[in-house]
């Protein structure tokens, strides 16, 4: 899966892309992982438990914003079985699947 779908057309304030993260958050598998996200991951010990909390119930702690490809981002905060976690992340639309959240990297 790449990032080549149509990018979101409307301007996101932070409350509404938190609000659009968590619910493609909800199924799991609307939740994509990069190869990069994956190797940090490993790296850093941070597990996909841990990741998926995140997006579920983490805060905003870069602003949402277009990327280079034009598809919304931010990234995310959350205090996790005793660890500070950060997951940037890329919202896409997917036509057939709705909302899908790409994790990028973690941190």
């Amino acid at each position: 899966m790449g990032m080549s779908s149509d990018p979101i057309p409307f301007k996101l304030c932070d409350a509404t892309m938190l609000r659009l993260v968590r619910e493609a958050a909800r199924d799991s598998g609307r939740v994509f992982v990069v190869a990069h996200a994956k190797r940090r991951m490993r790296e850093r010990q941070i597990t996909l438990t841990q990741v998926l909390d995140c997006l579920r119930r983490g805060s905003i702690c870069e602003p949402a914003c277009v990327n280079i490809h034009g598809h919304w981002q931010c990234t995310l905060a959350r205090r996790h079985a005793g660890d500070d976690i950060r997951v940037a992340t890329v919202l896409e639309r997917r036509d057939d699947a709705g909302q899908w959240v790409i994790v990028v990297t973690v941190f």
